[in-house]
């Protein structure tokens, strides 16, 4: 059986669909964004932990070197608080080693922002402030190189040492980071920024973002904590941080342009260069090359792959047809030419001598002109009843097999055919016709058969149905059957063998188009053999419970 206009081909092998082609893009796009929107966090997380890194070595050195100047004013006594805190940081076997590891990200809650330190309502401890003021010209030129704020605190939080001179004396012990760090903790927190008047986005390298790292480091001395370090400094920005990097960034990004380019191209290929080829098809249609008859080689898509083919099936299908109108056109024009052929010599002969017949030859020419006005009509009859076939349209029916077929032999056995035999038909058995439909092509193949059989021709109605597949109604005569010449040619339109009898040869074409819009056919049947080989025709189609199972 032939395959259906756009049905995939035998060999119709995997194609991604169209949709995966475009989702394909979109998640590729989408991983490259969100690769990007994580490149952006990860480095924001980078820099604010490269900041907080540095700050915690500046604050382990300046914590040692103010732990070393305060032991040699208090010596070993019982100086400072006792440390209450575990230590916050996995500690090695090497009990020597306290490591402080970076905690930070951007994605912390930030803090307020620092206020003015307030005047301290205690005194600073005297060793505390003594050893603090050793060091002030330490931190100032430390917070000169490395832009970082720095205040060492003695046990209550009183600022002893500053790279800010005026800061000494002011008490930072209601920032949280210090209450931690003075009961034996290091922390590390994020604080908002006041936006000052003067900022600008290249006014310092220390003003240009909204947030600062402050860490605070405790001084310790075996369990006893002498006070902290506090630090605190804006991390670098990410503006600044891709402009220093600029040139790996810029090579990154021409490698991500490029993967993009590649993709989009990618993207052409995979259905820019089908529709071209589809375009180019429609084309060699429209212009009825033999290209425009075959799918493209190459559709890669599956969508355009079934537009090809259903493209390339409908041209065949427009070519097949147009080769059908222009030979039923030919016939049409024949089976015409003939009948009026005659009528015109008929009246081209009573015209010129009407005088000179005989009463009898006047009659035989009228009767010939009749005979031949009564084939014209029967011939425009069966043209509109061909033209109706082909255009009816199915719609939903169901007969019941084995009445309609007791009813069509009581009407042959009325007419006069006597040798109607009707085998046992399977209670129930429906097919997908209209009864109507039905009637009218069995009858056809009935009358066939009395046409070309003569009047004593016997006529048995037989179903085959195995259950399994479709079912067969078989109309078999006991006549002089079909030449082997004739078989191939059966089912033509105009084709018949009884011209002399009235028939026009549509009848056969007639059933099978109105079969065709049921999806059902007719096919001739292999003879019987000698001596009376007869003819058989079955028409086939599917049960009405095969098509519900489907």
């Amino acid at each position: 059986m032939a395959l259906a206009i756009g049905s995939p081909s035998p060999s119709h092998r995997a194609r991604p669909r169209l949709w995966m082609v475009f989702a394909a893009v979109g998640v590729a796009g989408f991983v490259l964004t969100l690769a990007g929107l994580s490149f952006v966090r990860v480095y924001d997380d980078q820099l604010i932990r490269q900041t907080e890194s540095e700050l915690i070595a500046q604050g382990a050195v300046v914590a040692g070197v103010y732990r070393e100047r305060l032991r040699d004013a208090v010596g070993v006594q019982d100086y400072g608080r006792e440390r209450i805190a575990r230590w916050p940081f996995p500690v090695p076997d090497d009990k020597r080693l306290k490591p402080i590891l970076p905690s930070l990200k951007a994605s912390d809650v930030s803090l307020p922002p620092d206020e003015a330190p307030a005047a301290s309502r205690v005194p600073a401890e005297p060793h505390a402030r003594e050893a603090g003021a050793k060091m002030g010209p330490l931190l100032e030129q430390v917070r000169a190189t490395t832009l970082a704020g720095i205040r060492v605190v003695d046990t209550e939080g009183v600022v002893v040492g500053s790279s800010s001179p005026g800061l000494l004396g002011t008490s930072l012990a209601n920032r949280v980071e210090v209450q931690r760090a003075l009961r034996g903790e290091p922390t590390s927190v994020l604080r908002r920024r006041y936006a000052e008047p003067e900022d600008t986005p290249m006014a310092s390298l220390s003003r240009d973002t909204g947030i600062r790292v402050s860490v605070a480091i405790p001084v310790l001395a075996e369990d006893r904590v002498w006070g902290a370090v506090v630090l605190a400094r804006t991390p670098m920005t990410f503006a600044k941080a891709i402009y220093a990097d600029r040139w790996n960034l810029t090579a990154t990004g021409l490698v991500l342009m490029a993967a993009v380019a590649l993709m989009s191209l990618a993207a052409g290929a995979l259905v820019g260069r089908p529709v071209r080829a589809l375009v180019k098809q429609t084309r060699a249609i429209a212009a009825s090359a033999p290209s425009g008859f075959e799918p493209m080689a190459r559709p890669i898509v599956a969508e355009l792959a079934e537009l090809s083919e259903a493209l390339a099936g409908m041209a065949t299908a427009l070519r097949d047809r147009n080769q059908y109108i222009r030979s039923f056109a030919a016939n049409v024009s024949h089976e015409f030419k003939t009948p009026l052929a005659s009528i015109q010599g008929a009246v081209e002969l009573l015209r010129d001598s009407a005088d000179v017949m005989s009463p009898e030859q006047r009659a035989r020419f009228l009767a010939n002109v009749d005979a031949d006005a009564r084939r014209l009509t029967r011939l425009v009859q069966r043209l509109l009843e061909l033209a109706r076939a082909d255009s009816m349209t199915a719609t939903p029916a169901q007969s019941e097999l084995g009445p309609l077929l007791e009813s069509l032999a009581a009407r042959a056995r009325a007419e006069g055919m006597t040798e109607v035999h009707v085998a046992p038909v399977p209670v129930g058995l429906k097919l997908p016709l209209p009864a109507e439909v039905l009637d009218d092509v069995l009858w056809q193949l009935v009358t066939n058969a009395r046409q070309h059989g003569g009047e004593g021709v016997r006529v048995d109605l037989a179903v085959e149905a195995d259950g399994a597949g479709p079912v067969r109604v078989v109309v078999r005569d006991n006549g002089r059957g079909i030449s082997e010449a004739n078989r191939a040619r059966i089912f033509d339109a105009f084709f018949t063998t009884a011209r002399e009898r009235g028939g026009t040869g549509l009848g056969l074409t007639i059933s099978q188009s109105m079969l065709r819009a049921f999806g059902a056919g007719l096919e001739l049947l292999p003879a019987t053999g000698a001596p009376a080989p007869g003819a058989a025709f079955a028409l086939v189609a599917a049960p009405v419970d095969s098509l519900q199972r489907k």
